[in-house]
């Protein structure tokens, strides 16, 4: 069993029912989140990059709950600095914790912290939890060894940016999911800017026509697999 929720954004937090983790935790500053940062109770804070929009909360979060700080390996090393226990990953590596299984994948983007600094590559990744597997892109243009990434695991749940600019749009992000080819995608970093505006259920239309589902979440919502 996985419980998901989508707070907005990029923002996902997955729940076994023994353990609690939480995506690219935005929330202060993101005028689409419904929840303020001390709601959050979680054991581990997952993070696919560095940029505000992502890292969010992710050290106040780690700390006020003593969870464990998953990412590559500058940017886990800056989680340390900042006082959070943190686990060091990268690209194509994974371990397994006690929730499940956790892989990095590449992402084409950028990675740098509010303060400039470099923080290694950008990623997505791949969680295997409650008997699921998730792949959450993190920010990404479109890119061909997204086949690789659906073929080397079944993907359950696929969650995929759609706002343009800069990540993928709609067009290209139903391509994605032909690569991918998992059970269900659930759309995300879309209208919580000017800048990235989009149609989750113009997405959602083209994906359903080329035979795949598709489930456009509110913010705050959670679904049960």
């Amino acid at each position: 069993m996985l419980k998901l929720t989508y707070l907005s954004h990029s923002t996902f937090m997955l729940d076994d029912g023994s353990h609690k983790l939480i995506i690219d935790p935005f929330i202060t500053g993101n005028p689409t989140c419904p929840i303020k940062v001390e709601d959050v109770k979680v054991n581990f804070v997952v993070l696919t990059h560095a940029h505000g929009d992502h890292l969010g909360d992710a050290f106040t979060i780690a700390k006020n709950n003593d969870a464990l700080v998953i990412a590559v390996n500058e940017l886990a090393n800056y989680a340390a600095e900042n006082g959070c226990k943190a686990h060091n990953m990268h690209i194509g590596g994974g371990f397994n914790f006690p929730f499940g299984r956790l892989k990095f994948t590449i992402a084409h983007h950028g990675s740098s912290s509010p303060d400039g600094r470099y923080m290694g590559e950008p990623a997505g990744v791949v969680i295997k939890m409650g008997g699921k597997t998730v792949y959450h892109t993190g920010d990404t243009g479109l890119f061909l060894d997204m086949k690789l990434i659906g073929e080397l695991d079944k993907i359950d749940i696929f969650l995929v940016p759609i706002g343009d600019n800069f990540t993928m749009g709609i067009d290209d992000a139903v391509k994605a999911v032909e690569f991918v080819n998992p059970e269900l995608t659930i759309p995300m970093h879309y209208n919580t800017f000017p800048v990235i505006p989009a149609d989750p259920n113009e997405f959602k239309k083209k994906v359903e026509s080329i035979g795949k589902k598709c489930r456009v979440m509110e913010f705050g919502e959670t679904i049960e697999f």
